[in-house]
């Protein structure tokens, strides 16, 4: 049976998963289950939504607009992809100057189905799990990744572009922790991006990280250097 717990609630199933929940609109990011996005929150639209899921079931929906959209357009209402993550309030910290220091959980992706008609400060979206009730069971898929060629695949793109890796961390995380971190820290565009979050199943979210990562590596990309933790 699926179950996962996140901080300090567990979702059994998916009639423990809310059906609405409020948007985090973040261009070329995405959340993916059992990983961690730090946010520094500062908009006032965002602060009010923070403080409105600590007063309820803590969960946020992170998506994307659609691609293309314009800085006038993010500012605003812009539209948005059809597929997003929910994650739970996990460390929360107030820095004294009006903004919020807090760590979104993944919990489980969800299919966009609408959005609440109502004047907030900001956005809440009708959301449906049911396609993706694998992402709470932890670790599954995990015996189909070939992590090997995953981690000779990392090797070779943090050489070629100068890049270091907290390798007792990589080599100690899950398989899964380690494919969906990696998803998340990876220096692709919004499409990209969008594409691993969406994939079918853990495997093919690794063979495409893999894909994409042969793909700059052909291309003879380099980088400024830097540290990948």
């Amino acid at each position: 049976m699926a179950s996962m717990t996140v901080g300090n609630a567990t979702y059994a199933g998916l009639d423990d998963l809310p059906q609405v929940v409020p948007l985090f609109v973040l261009p070329g990011a995405i959340l993916l289950p059992r990983s961690h996005m730090p946010l520094n929150v500062f908009e006032p639209r965002y602060t009010s939504m923070i403080d409105s899921a600590l007063r309820t079931d803590r969960m946020i929906g992170v998506i994307q607009p659609q691609f293309e959209t314009s800085d006038e357009e993010l500012a605003g209402r812009p539209k948005l992809c059809t597929v997003g993550c929910m994650g739970r309030i996990t460390g929360f910290q107030e820095s004294g100057d009006g903004r919020y220091l807090i760590t979104l959980s993944g919990v489980s992706r969800f299919e966009l189905r609408g959005e609440l008609e109502e004047r907030a400060p900001f956005r809440r979206g009708h959301v449906d799990a049911t396609c993706f009730a694998g992402d709470l069971t932890t670790g599954i898929g995990e015996d189909d990744v070939d992590r090997d060629l995953l981690l000779s695949t990392l090797k070779e793109y943090l050489s070629v572009n100068d890049l270091e890796a907290d390798w007792d961390s990589v080599n100690s995380a899950s398989t899964e922790v380690l494919v969906n971190a990696l998803c998340m820290m990876s220096p692709y565009g919004p499409k990209e991006k969008q594409a691993l979050l969406e994939t079918e199943n853990l495997k093919v979210r690794a063979d495409t990280l893999i894909a994409l990562a042969e793909v700059e590596l052909a291309r003879g990309n380099g980088g400024t250097g830097s540290t990948l933790q």
